[in-house]
């Protein structure tokens, strides 16, 4: 006699993203793993008196979406600071962050009496300027109207330019390299890049406990999105600890592929690390590393100059002879590369430094973003089956007078080619690199882009949301698809994506992480 399911999904429509695509109406799960696909009336017989059971009214079934992408605790941060996204211009930006300075006043009030703690940074996460009628960075003269007296930080949503005020400025000017403070008549505006912004980071980490409180919110808003598993690019962080702890605690309701910063791999190294070392639920991931920076920032490194400052052409942020060093090493060490290159100058570099390698296409070395990718680069992807991790959220600013219009002027439809990609069979991996974390949001723009050749169909697009995001982590055996024996990683949307003109409003009704669910919307 067969055993009984403890969970069973009824009454739905649920797509197995295999190649073909092929529909059920009901599933069944037992020990985390799905055991039968087929009709309601069949897979309800394995129903039993503790199987926990779904109506889902017609909702659509679809393996769970995987980021393979983000900074979780970067999606934490904009939780608990002030959050900038979606701000309409400076001002807005301006009242968000005193809103957070009143908050941290009130909280050193009632902890102290009547003693601030001026030493705290008042932080925004996520501002985009490209969207404001007045399209600049916020400035020093901004975030001094927020306050005098603590040192105030904005980061842009690309996590490569910030604003500072006079304060923080003050503290930290020293320790930051002149050519990333941008000033006018040589007095500092406030905006700061790349390696300057590093400077920032490193002053206001997290501690573990702190960190712990980040994530969980993270988490938690992960799953209301669909979201089953992250890659997480990690760099002087507690993640990792933290990540294993609540592992340890079963506190995990995400799947998490921890991508260690360049800066680690001695640590990683003579740890004994390995790519997909780990657990069911926190695995070791890639070696991350940057090469230039932002097209938002101009320090994306191009070959010909940006159609908005014809004196710039970007920034290595580490160059190509640093790159090809550090890849070197982390491939005959065992591990998975996974490189920063927006520019087509940096994924021509990046490409170069993989070629270099054994087996690039065994060991699964990824180029994140990919952004400017031009005919000889998809040739030399395709021919050295190197992974593109790219994400269609940047697509937002593809459009015609967007950002991407801006810096780059015709060049903006030259950018995020996935049909070109998938033309050539690239392994394609979607993740958001949390501006915003949100697949919908991403299949949404991969469908509706602006350019024939950055449009994919919804099949294509979510599976590079699932299946595609599995294989960058070595885990299509198990995730990305819905079949017989994989792990019950689950996304349960309220309505069709292959019916809808507005993927992006589609509502998540459930999300289920190893046959428990995680997230129900209406709980």
């Amino acid at each position: 006699m067969t055993d009984a399911a403890d969970l069973v999904l009824l009454d739905g429509e649920i797509h197995t993203l295999t190649d073909p695509d092929e529909t059920y109406e009901a599933m069944a799960v037992r020990d985390g793993r799905i055991v039968r696909l087929g009709e309601s009336y069949d897979v309800q017989f394995l129903v039993g008196t503790d199987t926990e059971t779904i109506d889902l009214a017609g909702d659509v079934v679809l393996p769970g979406f995987i980021d393979a992408h983000t900074h979780l605790d970067m999606v934490g941060r904009s939780l608990v600071h002030a959050d900038l996204s979606g701000a309409s211009g400076p001002d807005d930006c301006v009242d968000r962050l005193r809103a957070r300075g009143d908050e941290l006043a009130s909280i050193s009030d009632a902890g102290n009496g009547d003693e601030d703690d001026t030493d705290e940074w008042i932080l925004g996460y996520g501002y985009d300027e490209s969207t404001w009628d007045d399209s600049r960075y916020l400035t020093r003269d901004d975030l001094d109207a927020v306050s005098t007296d603590r040192p105030v930080a904005a980061f842009r949503e690309d996590m490569h330019v910030a604003s500072l005020n006079s304060v923080a400025l003050a503290k930290h000017r020293d320790a930051m390299p002149d050519d990333d403070v941008r000033d006018e008549g040589g007095d500092p505006t406030g905006v700061i890049v790349e390696e300057a912004v590093d400077v920032v980071y490193e002053e206001i980490q997290p501690d573990e406990e702190q960190t712990e409180k980040l994530l969980r919110a993270a988490q938690a808003a992960a799953n209301e999105r669909g979201v089953t598993g992250v890659h997480d690019m990690t760099r002087t962080s507690h993640k990792p600890s933290v990540y294993r702890e609540l592992d340890k605690a079963d506190d995990l309701t995400l799947r998490v592929r921890i991508n260690y910063w360049a800066d680690h791999l001695d640590s990683v190294i003579d740890a004994g690390l390995r790519t997909n070392h780990g657990s069911e639920m926190v695995s070791v991931g890639a070696i991350k590393t940057f090469t230039d920076g932002s097209f938002g920032g101009r320090t994306a490194k191009l070959s010909e100059p940006y159609s908005d400052d014809e004196t710039e052409t970007g920034t290595w942020v580490v160059d190509p002879e640093e790159l090809a060093e550090i890849v070197s090493r982390a491939d005959a060490h065992g591990l998975q590369l996974s490189a920063h290159a927006i520019g087509d100058k940096a994924v021509h570099a990046v490409l170069d430094a993989y070629e270099d390698c054994e087996n690039p296409e065994k060991s699964r070395h990824r180029v994140e973003h990919a952004e400017l990718a031009d005919d000889d680069a998809i040739r030399r992807f395709a021919e050295s089956g190197i992974v593109a991790s790219v994400q269609p959220n940047f697509l937002k600013w593809a459009e015609a007078g967007g950002l991407y219009d801006a810096r780059l002027g015709e060049r903006r439809t030259k950018t995020n080619r996935y049909a070109a990609f998938a033309e050539a069979d690239i392994p394609l991996a979607f993740g958001s690199d949390c501006m915003p974390l949100d697949p919908l949001l991403g299949v949404h723009w991969a469908v509706n882009a602006p350019a024939e050749e950055q449009r994919l169909g919804v099949t294509e697009a979510l599976r590079a949301y699932t299946s595609g995001a599995a294989y960058a982590g070595f885990d299509e055996d198990r995730l990305g698809t819905i079949e017989t024996g994989k792990k019950a990683d689950l996304t349960i949307l309220a309505a069709s994506p292959w019916e809808t003109d507005s993927i992006r409003d589609i509502d998540v009704s459930a999300t289920i992480v190893g046959g428990q669910v995680v997230y129900d919307r209406d709980a």
